[in-house]
C-alpha cells in the first residue's frame, strides 16, 4: 500500500486525476480508494495511478494550477503492508507435493524475479522467484521439507522505493532570500611550515649487523616417521561437498535423496520388475553420415542456423522404423495393447539433478532441421532447469546416447510405460571387412532393449536393422524401402 499526502492546492484537482485514471485503465478503483477530502490523506492507491498523476502534473503545461499543486503532492515510501507472503505455486495434475531447496536465507537481499527457493518434484524443479526487490524476513518451512500447493513459503519485505517524477521546478530548492548571504568558501588548509635552517642533517643510521650463518637443517628419514606423527603433521577435514571430492578423513555424510532421483530409481526398478526386457545389438558404419555432415554441414548451418549433428539422423530413422513396425510403438495396458498413431520420441538428457527425458512430438512429420531445432530448444531448457512437466509427459519411444561420454556398449533400460529404447554408443575406428578387404571405418554399436511380452525377437531385429539401413544410407528414407 501507499500513503499519499495531498496539499490544499492539489486536493480539488484529485477528481480530475481520478477521471483520467479511470478513462485509461477502465477501472473505478482509483476513485473508490483515493477520493478523500476530510484529512487530505488517501490510502490504497495503485502505484501505477500515482505515477500517472505525477507524470500528468509534469507534462501538462497548459494547466499552470496543476504545476502549482504538484509541489504539495507527496508519495511516501512503501508502508508495512508491502510485506508479502509467498506461497507454493500450483503443480501439474500428476504432481501433488515437492521438497523445498532454499537458495536464500533470512536477512538476504533479493532482487525482483530472483530465485529464492526451488520446489523439487518427481519430474522437475519449479523455481520460486521473489515478487519484488526486498529482504527475506521469515521462512516458514525448513530446507528439504515437503510442501503442497498453496502452503506458505516465506515472507519478504519490499524495500524498493517509489520513484517520483515530480517537476524539476518543484524539486529545486528555493532561491536564497535577499538578506541571506552565501556562506564563504572553506579556508584552505595552511601550508606546512618550511624546514628551519638551524636543523642539521639527520644522524647517519648504524650499519646493520652481519647475518649469522644458517644452521644446517635437520632432516628425518621417512622410514623413521611414525604414522601418528604423519597424521598430526597433515590435518584433514571432511569434504564440504561429498559428491565432488574424497579427502580421506574416513567420515561419512548422509544426504537426503532428492525427489527426482527417488522417482528415477522407482521407475527403473518397476521397469525391471514388470517388463520382460531383452536386448539385441548391431553395429552401424558411420562413414556416409560423417561424409554428409562434412559436405552439407556448412550449408545446413547457413540456412537453418543450426549445426547438423548425429542425433537427427537417428531420431528420423527411428521414426521411420516405428512407422514400419507399429508394434514397437505400442504399449501394454493391463489386458489391452494400445497402438499409437503418432510418434513422440523421448531423448534422454543427463543433468546435474538427474536424468530427464524431454519429448519431441510428431517426429514422423519432422525433417532433420525440425529435429535439430526441437532438440536445441529442449537442451536449453534442460541446461537452465526450465523443463516443465508438459515437456516430459508422454513419449512412445526413447533414445539414449551414451556415446557423448565415450561409451563402447551397454544395455539401456526401458522407460515405462514404453515398450522399447534405443541405445547409441561411441564412434570408434575399427577394422571391418568390405568387399573382401579389411578397412578402417568409424563404427558405432547400437542396442535395442524391448519388452518381450509385446515385441518378438523377429520384430526387434528387423526394427534395429531398419535403423541401421537408414542411418548408413539416408536415401532409404527418400525411396521408402
Amino acid at each position: 500500500m501507499l500513503k499519499i499526502s495531498i496539499g490544499r492546492s492539489s486536493r480539488k484537482y484529485l477528481g480530475q486525476c481520478a477521471s483520467l485514471w479511470n478513462a485509461r485503465s477502465g477501472s473505478s478503483k482509483f476513485s473508490q480508494w483515493a477520493i478523500t477530502t476530510r484529512n487530505g490523506t488517501a490510502t490504497r492507491v495503485p502505484r501505477s495511478a500515482v505515477n500517472l498523476i505525477i507524470s500528468e502534473l509534469k507534462v501538462t503545461q497548459e494547466s499552470p494550477r496543476w504545476l502549482a499543486g504538484a509541489r504539495y503532492f507527496h508519495v511516501s515510501c512503501p508502508m508495512s503492508s508491502d510485506v508479502k507472503v509467498v506461497v507454493v505455486p500450483q503443480f501439474a495434475d500428476s504432481i501433488s507435493e515437492g521438497d523445498v531447496r532454499w537458495e536464500k536465507a533470512v536477512g538476504d537481499s533479493v532482487s525482483e524475479d530472483e530465485t529464492v527457493c526451488e520446489i523439487e518434484t518427481d519430474k522437475t524443479s519449479i523455481p520460486v522467484p521473489a515478487p519484488g526487490s526486498g529482504i527475506i524476513e521469515e521462512r516458514f518451512v525448513d530446507d528439504g521439507a515437503t510442501v503442497k500447493a498453496g502452503q506458505q513459503l516465506f515472507k519478504i519485505k519490499i524495500t524498493g522505493a517509489v520513484k517520483s517524477d515530480a517537476p524539476a521546478a518543484a524539486a529545486a530548492p528555493p532561491p536564497p532570500k535577499a538578506e541571506e548571504k552565501p556562506a564563504p568558501a572553506a579556508a584552505a588548509p595552511p601550508p606546512p611550515p618550511p624546514p628551519t635552517a638551524a636543523a642539521g642533517p639527520p644522524p647517519p643510521r648504524p650499519p646493520p649487523p652481519p647475518p649469522r650463518p644458517a644452521a644446517p637443517r635437520q632432516t628425518t628419514p621417512v622410514s623413521s616417521i611414525q604414522p601418528s606423527q604423519m597424521a598430526e603433521a597433515r590435518v584433514k577435514i571432511p569434504p564440504a561437498d561429498p559428491t565432488k571430492e574424497i579427502t580421506g578423513t574416513r567420515t561419512e555424510q548422509r544426504v537426503k535423496m532428492n525427489r527426482m532421483r527417488l522417482r528415477i530409481a522407482q521407475r527403473l526398478k518397476d521397469a525391471q520388475n514388470v517388463n520382460a526386457m531383452l536386448t539385441t545389438f548391431n553395429e552401424i558404419d558411420m562413414s556416409n553420415i560423417t561424409e554428409m555432415r562434412k559436405t552439407y554441414g556448412d550449408a545446413f548451418t547457413k540456412k537453418h542456423g543450426l549445426k547438423l549433428g548425429f542425433m537427427s539422423p537417428f531420431v528420423k530413422a527411428s521414426a521411420y522404423a516405428l512407422q514400419d513396425l507399429p508394434v514397437v510403438n505400442a504399449v501394454i495396458d493391463e489386458q489391452d495393447v494400445v497402438y499409437r498413431d503418432y510418434v513422440d520420441i523421448s531423448v534422454a538428457v543427463a543433468t546435474p539433478k538427474g536424468l530427464v527425458v524431454p519429448v519431441l512430438r510428431n517426429v514422423e512429420q519432422m525433417s532433420y532441421a525440425d529435429i535439430e531445432r526441437g532438440m536445441a530448444a529442449l537442451a536449453v531448457k534442460a541446461r537452465d532447469g526450465n523443463l516443465a512437466v508438459e515437456d516430459m509427459d508422454g513419449g512412445t519411444f526413447t533414445i539414449s546416447n551414451g556415446g557423448v561420454f565415450g561409451s563402447l556398449m551397454g544395455t539401456p533400460i526401458i522407460n515405462p510405460p514404453q515398450s522399447a529404447i534405443l541405445g547409441m554408443h561411441g564412434i570408434f575406428d575399427r577394422p571391418v571387412a568390405r568387399n573382401g578387404q579389411v578397412v578402417i571405418r568409424p563404427m558405432m554399436y547400437v542396442a535395442l532393449t524391448y519388452d518381450h511380452r509385446l515385441v518378438d525377437g523377429r520384430e526387434a531385429v528387423m526394427f534395429l536393422r531398419k535403423i541401421k539401413a537408414c542411418v548408413e544410407d539416408p536415401r532409404n528414407l527418400l525411396l521408402n524401402v
